[in-house]
């Protein structure tokens, strides 16, 4: 595959852009017309193969080709793209860092987009069975898990093997995996009095006043991390509230390919949100995956709504809010403790946000600290490094990160995604131990 024969330049040093997904036109759900996209798309990724080693989808693709009798794209039956596309996991890496073919270069490939759709026409036709969508609808689980005595039930449970092999058969859960362990009260719940009250401080982008997305996995399972960031935020001056209501960022129904979920959640989430901007809030959440959906997905899927352009401009990862704050020379820097080495495990969808180190730059200023930088997938990605068929794979590609963390020697290992430090720890057997970085930024302050 040449310039010569296309016409066009050989790879691309523009940024990347993405154009909407489109899943409003009859062609997206065209299985023909998606068959045709994956296979020009597929071509082209088995005349480069840069991404060879990001995850299980590019081995699985250019071993099909291999293997065929014309060991071409055109020796692959149709019928087995699905293969590629199931252990396609969205962390959009490939699109991010690798491929050298993303828009605005001519062959247009946006290989993550290309598996939704995939992903979204094979839901339509019944391709996801009751456990996946359990599994995905962590609103629901994690507020019935995190009720009193229900919680301690649903974590005893998870710690017995007879239980575990219940489920793995039930919900085809692994009996490896890491699961969460569910908290009472919820974040929202405890913090369901919290008021901004004070002045707020505008600095650069920020208004200084925030109002928190919980987020299902923090209110449930992670409650102390939400705490953590309203006391971050109050030692800075900046007042902070729960937004009033909310359901599901909807990541996990995207990964699933369920599009009629994502745009339901969306239909309660936005105005809410949308709402509480215009009252003068800027807007966060500790988790990358759910800041990455307001920033990124919803904007793409819903190119047209005025509502979702303004929630984007005015959600915040919490490190780039803080990195803001401390260009205007508004952050304290009173620390008491230091953090002694990290090793700092760069979360994909934050990645993909495109903000850049934020993290490691404001953890970088507290005295007596050092961090090592960990740049690789950690491959949890939802539900894809819990469920029985894909937990050996996923186990496998976070070995080399593991590794990497091992012999790094730090104390602590810290990721911005929480289940990606979880999945971590989980392979390193708990050492070092695991926390979030902004509850390390609280220890910091000591506070």
């Amino acid at each position: 595959m040449t310039s010569e024969i296309t016409g066009t330049r050989e790879g691309n040093l523009e940024a990347p852009t993405r154009h909407p997904l489109g899943q409003d036109e009859p062609s997206f759900w065209d299985q023909a017309a998606l068959d045709a996209e994956l296979e020009r798309v597929f071509n082209i990724c088995h005349g480069c193969r840069r991404c060879v080693s990001l995850c299980h989808a590019f081995p699985t693709l250019f071993d099909l080709i291999d293997q065929s009798a014309s060991m071409e794209i055109d020796g692959v039956d149709k019928a087995d793209y699905g293969k590629v596309v199931e252990q396609c996991y969205l962390c959009d890496l490939c699109y991010q860092t690798k491929c050298p073919y993303v828009p605005p270069h001519p062959w247009n490939v946006d290989f993550p987009h290309l598996m939704l759709r995939a992903k979204a026409v094979e839901f339509r036709d019944g391709g996801a069975g009751f456990a996946s969508k359990l599994l995905s609808s962590t609103t629901r689980v994690g507020r019935i898990a995190s009720i009193p005595v229900v919680a301690e039930t649903v974590n005893a449970l998870n710690r017995s093997k007879p239980a575990r092999r219940l489920l793995d058969k039930t919900l085809r859960v692994h009996p490896d995996a890491e699961v969460p362990a569910y908290k009472h009260p919820r974040a929202r719940r405890k913090l369901r009095k919290l008021e901004a009250g004070g002045q707020n401080t505008p600095a650069g982008r920020t208004r200084g006043k925030v109002a928190i997305f919980a987020t299902c996995y923090c209110d449930s399972a992670l409650p102390q991390v939400v705490d953590d960031l309203v006391a971050v935020l109050a030692h800075n001056g900046i007042p902070a509230k729960l937004v009033p209501k909310e359901v599901c960022c909807g990541m996990p129904k995207l990964e699933l390919g369920d599009l009629a979920s994502v745009t339901k959640y969306k239909d309660e989430n936005i105005p809410v949100l949308a709402r509480t901007v215009r009252e003068g809030f800027d807007l966060t959440a500790a988790i990358p995956s759910c800041v990455l959906m307001f920033k990124q997905e919803l904007p793409l899927m819903f190119p047209d709504d005025e509502n979702v352009k303004l929630v984007q401009r005015s959600f915040f990862d919490p490190f780039e809010y803080l990195e803001e704050r401390h260009e205007a020379g508004l952050l304290k820097t009173d620390f008491r403790h230091p953090l002694g080495k990290l090793a700092w495990h760069v979360a994909c969808h934050q990645r993909v946000q495109k903000i850049g180190p934020k993290t490691r730059d404001i953890l970088s200023l507290v005295p007596g600290t050092e961090i090592v930088t960990v740049e690789r997938c950690s491959c949890h990605d939802g539900t894809y490094g819990v469920k029985r068929d894909t937990y050996p794979l996923s186990r496998k590609i976070a070995r080399p990160v593991e590794t990497r963390i091992r012999d790094s020697g730090a104390a602590t290992l810290t990721s911005d995604c929480p289940m990606a430090g979880a999945h971590l720890a989980h392979g390193l057997d708990g050492q070092p131990p695991q926390q979030h970085p902004i509850s390390l930024l609280r220890k910091a302050y000591g506070i």
